[in-house]
């Protein structure tokens, strides 16, 4: 009898598998290597309560959305020069179910 295919995992298993060591979505935790992404999907870039920034994001002025986000994780250093993140997505699928998680949360 064949194993039944595996169901990929959601959005809130991949944003804590992959983001939630540096990132919270609760503003009320402690801020932690990355700012909170509470309410992400709509805010200014650099404009997190809380946390310091690196100088390139003093200087963005975008807000993010669904296309800077996608963009933000395929290579963030494209988006900001310098910036300190080092993860990087390849997968679209990946990304996207990530996006629509942190969209859920506004």
């Amino acid at each position: 009898m064949p194993l039944p295919a595996a169901k990929p995992p959601d959005g809130a298993t991949l944003y804590k598998q992959q983001c939630g060591t540096c990132h919270t979505t609760d503003p009320a935790e402690p801020v932690r290597q990355g700012p909170s992404l509470a309410g992400i999907v709509g805010r200014p870039a650099g404009k997190a309560d809380g946390f310091r920034y690196s100088p390139g994001f003093a200087k963005a002025d975008f807000v993010w959305d669904d296309a800077r986000l996608d963009a933000w994780l395929s290579n963030p250093q494209e988006i900001i020069p310098g910036a300190v993140m080092a993860y990087r997505q390849s997968k679209p699928e990946t990304r996207a179910a990530i996006i629509a998680y942190l969209r859920e949360l506004n």
